[in-house]
């Protein structure tokens, strides 16, 4: 391969499209900790309490028609990154699904 293309050795692989990489002799460890707290201080949520599951899964969410109006990129930005992080560690699917 790099016969073909133009390569270079940067060292090992430790950050790669938001997924943290460990190596080591046991195997490799893939997490997302640092883009889940990127996330979380781009749309000013750092002081959020935790919850197992977001929200209660037998409610209805009806029309508000009373409400604020709803910043469309901001919101479209974070149901990205969620759907980013469902997409790219499926463990995550069913708490940013219920969302």
């Amino acid at each position: 391969m790099q016969g073909e293309f133009e390569m270079s050795m940067m060292g090992e692989l430790s950050l790669f499209l938001g997924l943290q990489i460990k190596q080591s002799k046991e195997g490799m460890f893939i997490c997302q900790s640092k883009y889940c707290k990127g996330i979380l201080m781009k749309f000013d949520m750092e002081a959020c309490k935790a919850a197992t599951t977001p929200m209660s899964t037998n409610c209805y969410l009806g029309a508000d028609e009373a409400g604020l109006e709803v910043n469309q990129t901001m919101y479209r930005g974070l149901i990205g990154s969620l759907l980013y992080l469902t997409a790219s560690i499926l463990d995550n699917i069913f708490v940013v699904s219920v969302c």
